[in-house]
Formats: C-alpha cells, structure tokens, sequence
C-alpha cells in the first residue's frame, strides 16, 4: 500500500479483517495446537485464511500471532520460538495481502495478571510484548493491533513496548462486556482518555459482545475522546453450544447492518472478532463502501475526565478495636478457630463467647475450605462476632474465587461488619475430598491486598466509585522459615507497598528466624500478630521438621517430643513447648494468636498465661481491646 495507514484512516473508513481463529478450526485445527505455531508448521493454510479475508474486501489483515508472546507459547514448549514466529506471521500476511492491504501486526494479552493485580510487574510485562513487538516489526507490518485486552495497565505496557522497538501506529482495543466497562469494571469514560494518554492511534474496542452492545460503548467512547480515530470489531454475536462446537450465529446481513450503524457514530477502521468470517467480511464492506466516504476525521481532543468529589479515607485507628490496640501499641491475643463443617455454628459461637469471656481480643477464623464441606471462613466470622461479640480477623483466601466474586464478598464483608482481614494467596488443593475441584487463582495475595486498599479510597478495581469508603483494616501473611526467603522479603515489600496495615505470621517454632526476618524488614516494619500452634504429637512434630516446606522446627523441639512420647508426656511437653515460644516472642510482636488442635480455647489460655504468669507488665488475658 502506497498510502499511509493514517493517512487513509482520516480519509476514510476502512475494512478489517475477522476471525483466523475461528478460520483455523474450520479447517481442522484442533483447539489443543498453539494456532501461532501453524506460521512455521503450516504456512500455506495461514496465507489461505489472509487470502479468503483480502478477496472479501478486507483492507487490514491481522498477523496469526494474536498469542505468540514467551509467556503463552510456553505452555506449548514454543518459548524459545517467539521471534521466528511472530516473523513469519508478518511474512505471510504480507505474502498475502501484498499491495492490496495493509498488515497489522496481531498482539493480545499475556495470560497473566500484571500489577497491581498479579505477580507479574508492569516491566516484566513491557519486555515480554517488546519481543513479540520486535518480531513483528522485522517481518515488516504496518501497524499493531493489539486486541482483547481486559486490563488497562497491561494495554500501557504493551503501547510502551511498542513504542520502544517501533514507530509503526497503534490500535488499542479493549474487550468490554454489555454494559460498556471492561471485564475488570473500568468504564469507557475512563479508558477511553487513559489510551489517548498512552500514545494509541487509533482506540476501540473488540470481542466478548455482538454488535449491538458494542454499538452502544462505541457512542460513549466518541463522546469521551471526540474526534479520535475509532475502531470496532464486534463477536459474530454471542458464542452457543451446538453439538459441543461454539458456534456465532449472527448473520453477514446483520452484521452490515450494524457497520453502517457504527460509520455514524463515527468509527474509522470496522472488522469483526470470534466467528466472523470472509461472508460477514464481504457484507461489512458493501455496506460500508456504499455510504460513501465521511468527513474527514479531525485530530483528537480529549475531554476532562468528570472530577470525583474528594474521599477521606477512614484513619487506622477508627477501623477496628484490634487496630486501635496494634496503633497504639496495645498487646493483643486471640486464638483462632477453624469453619465447622456443615452449617451447625453453635460450637465455634460457644468457643469464640469462650474466648471473649476469658480476656482474649481477636479470634482469628481461618480458611478451612478445600478438605471437606464447610462453612464459608466469611460466615464463620460473622457468626463470631454477632453471636460472641468478639472481634474477628478473616481469613480470606485468593484460590476459591474470581476477582469478580473477591470485589463481591469484600463489599458483603463489610456490610456484615467485618473489619479485619487476613488476605492470603491459598495454597493448590493438595488433600481433597473431591479429586476434581479446582482452583481459581484469579489474582495472588499482593493484588487482592491493592484491591481492599482501593475499596479504603472508596474505588473499585476498574477505579469506578464505590460510594462510601471502606474500613478494612488490612492484614497479609508472611513466612519468616519461607524456602525462597528473598521472594517471601520481595512479596512482603509489595503487600506493604500496596497498603498492608499489620502482619500475621505463623505458625513459629524457630524464633531465630523470626528475629531475621525483622533484621531483614527493618524500616518497612509492620505490626505484627505471631502464630504459636502447640505441637499434637511427637510425629507430627517429625513431619513439620521434615515434609512440611516453609515450616522450621528445630531439631532440639523434635527431640524433646520424640523423648516425652517415650515417657507418656507428649501433651504435656507439647504445652510447654508453646508456653517457652510464647515467652521467647512476646518482645518481638505486637501479638500472639494461639492456634490449638480442636480450636480448644483452654488451651490456648493455659499457653497465653505463660505470659502473666511471668509477670507481664501488660497481661496477656483479662483484659479486652
């Protein structure tokens, strides 16, 4: 093409390609082959599908590289892969497409969640789409598409990546659900500035919805950005199961039709995502080439984006009891209980009242999902503080949900009065009742802790307003005994970083390695509530030491319980044992939570009285927050 492709852009409207995925299968391509590979594997058939979308009018054909980035093409063992596939893929579309389109350069997201959502950082991000932006650009495209994006900071990094390996323009497309925001809740008002701002030439949207609900984002979009270059690219309708196929049931007659409705609103560049084939192509450019060509697109002028009234966060100390207590430098204790299976809550509201009578401050409701049928630790936890009147502290585990539902039951949480959270990644379902369930793993600890804390700015994830702000008073987990203890130091920076207010960690048999880990935190230091879990046997305390990774027990506590089981006084030692931890602690925390076998609350007072026994000037029962 002799012309540039702004430059025909503002001219005029132009004609997209639609679906090599959906092309692919049609042929026979199975869907557990990494289609990307089929550019060094299957050339002929890729150059096939450009072909058959050029004769039907297609101005613009996208690379077969829409995943060719290290980190999905390593689930296929094509890591080592990346340039030459992302070549090729420009390569052949130019073999196809020759004078009589453009190429673009397909990229979409990584798989993964980026900060502040996820593990991966925003630079680690920007690398891996520069290496699949530098194959590319070799192979000689025209422009990058990049498509399908649900978060706005992954579509940043990506632009920011591009920008560093080429001058070639930009289409930035996010993927939005029927009511215009993105599937993360970021609305177009909102993201719209936010791609201008980034550097894109051209902005839109594509996949996950027909035409019609796209439509309706589109007329936002061009209001929030006016005279921006527009793009659309709608699904072929919504996806049914027809004998076990996903099939896109909107006709090329209907899709045209909405291509006329989308050159009113004003969009430039219109193709098609899942199941729109060369038909629906050849109709979207009849439809469009007979309207005519349109005024001239003007440069783009953002408008302001609405201006929030100002929120004030709820202070530390006015969340909680326990976090009036940690701010002021109140010793705390409590004991933590487990959801009991079923629905039958009398026994955990009987032991939490146990626990409130006797002095003890929080009660901590672990996770105790994944092993058999239980309450939900949110239930547990209600169920503790209006039946018991004590404070609790949730253990909330990112493995069971999707961000959607974490935003949902966090808000619940907080209308049933919680307060304190224990946020925590969750471990895989290694020991499990059902041998088919699965995890979620949506986001980790560090995204669901940015999460709460943007609920405390009165925002949600996609930065839309909640309405009043939260008080989560917010606690993460950390391992002082962790195997890789740089990654545990790194984790526990970004949990501080993205708005961490205390620390919960346990259980510690090995207080040498707590006092490092402090010397390690110095200056980034947090309150800090120290698990003690009095040993159940002599060989379960063999098999902390031995099988349980990130757990340290030293070989002198093993010792001791292997000589009292000989002896006939394991339960005894055991109790000694945690009351010598609890003195060897208390100077270094802010609080001991005591985690007994049964969630036995005597227990746990008989260690916690270690304390005053010895004299504690601040006495560790007794006494309430």
């Amino acid at each position: 093409m002799t012309e540039s492709f702004l430059d025909a852009l503002r001219a005029r409207v132009l004609i997209g390609d639609g679906a090599m995925g959906t092309q692919l299968y049609a042929r026979g391509v199975f869907l557990n082959r990494a289609f990307e590979d089929l550019n060094l594997t299957e050339p002929d058939l890729v150059v096939g599908v450009h072909q058959a979308y050029v004769r039907a009018g297609a101005e613009i054909v996208e690379t077969n590289t829409f995943g060719a980035n290290r980190l999905k093409l390593a689930s296929f063992g094509l890591a080592e892969k990346v340039h030459a596939i992302n070549l090729a893929g420009a390569r052949i579309a130019r073999h196809a497409a020759r004078d009589a389109a453009w190429v673009a350069g397909s990229m979409g997201p990584l798989g993964v969640r980026v900060e502040p959502w996820g593990k991966t950082g925003l630079d680690e991000a920007e690398a891996i789409f520069a290496e699949q932006a530098r194959g590319l650009a070799d192979g000689g495209v025209d422009l990058f598409i990049l498509e399908t994006f649900r978060d706005v900071n992954e579509i940043g990094a990506a632009i920011r990546a591009i920008r560093s390996v080429s001058d070639r323009p930009i289409v930035a497309m996010l993927t939005t659900a029927e009511d215009g925001n993105t599937l993360d809740g970021t609305p177009v008002e909102q993201f719209g500035p936010q791609l201008v701002e980034f550097g894109a030439d051209v902005l839109g949207v594509n996949c996950s919805v027909g035409p019609a609900a796209m439509l309706d984002t589109v007329e936002r979009l061009a209001k929030v950005v006016p005279g921006a270059l527009l793009a659309a690219m709608p699904n072929a309708g919504k996806p049914r199961d027809v004998d076990g196929r996903n099939l896109y049931l909107c006709s090329p007659d209907y899709m045209a039709s909405y291509a006329r409705r989308f050159v009113g609103a004003g969009v430039r560049l219109i193709g098609g995502c899942c199941g729109t084939t060369p038909d629906h192509v050849r109709q979207i450019a009849h439809a469009v080439h007979a309207l005519g060509a349109p005024a001239p697109a003007s440069t783009a002028i953002t408008e302001s984006a609405p201006v929030r009234e100002a929120v004030t966060p709820v202070p530390v100390e006015a969340k909680s009891r326990l976090a009036n207590a940690l701010r002021r430098g109140r010793f705390v204790t409590g004991v933590e209980l487990v959801p009991p299976a079923g629905f039958g809550h009398d026994r955990i509201a009987q032991q939490a009242r146990e626990a409130r009578i006797n002095g003890l401050d929080v009660v901590l409701v672990s996770d105790g999902s994944g092993t058999r049928a239980r309450m939900s630790a949110l239930a547990s936890a209600v169920t503790v503080e209006q039946s018991a009147g004590v404070e609790a502290i949730l253990e909330y585990s990112c493995r069971d949900h999707s961000l959607h539902a974490m935003q949902a039951d966090l808000l619940g949480a907080h209308a049933l009065g919680l307060r304190n959270l224990l946020l925590v990644t969750g471990r895989p379902l290694r020991r499990s009742a059902y041998p088919d369930a699965t995890a979620v793993f949506d986001v980790d600890s560090i995204g669901l802790t940015n999460v709460a804390a943007r609920f405390n700015r009165g925002e949600d994830v996609g930065g839309q307003p909640i309405g009043m702000p939260t008080a989560f008073h917010i606690g993460v987990a950390a391992n002082p005994t962790a195997v890789m203890p740089e990654r545990e130091l790194s984790r526990y920076r970004y949990k501080v970083e993205a708005g961490a207010e205390f620390v919960v960690m346990g259980p510690i048999y090995d207080v040498e390695a707590l006092r490092q880990f402090f010397d390690d935190t110095a200056g980034r230091r947090l309150p800090v509530l120290a698990i003690v879990r009095p040993f159940e046997s002599a060989r379960q305390a063999e098999q902390l030491a031995n099988e349980e990774p990130g757990v340290s027990v030293p070989e002198a506590l093993v010792a001791r319980m292997v000589a009292a089981e000989r002896s006939g006084r394991v339960a005894d030692e055991a109790l000694d044992i945690a009351r010598e931890l609890v003195l060897a602690i208390r100077p270094l925390v802010a609080g001991i939570i005591v985690a007994a076998a049964g969630g036995r609350v005597a227990t746990a007072l008989d260690v916690l009285g270690a304390l005053t026994r010895a004299g504690d000037p601040h006495p560790a029962v007794g006494q309430s927050v």
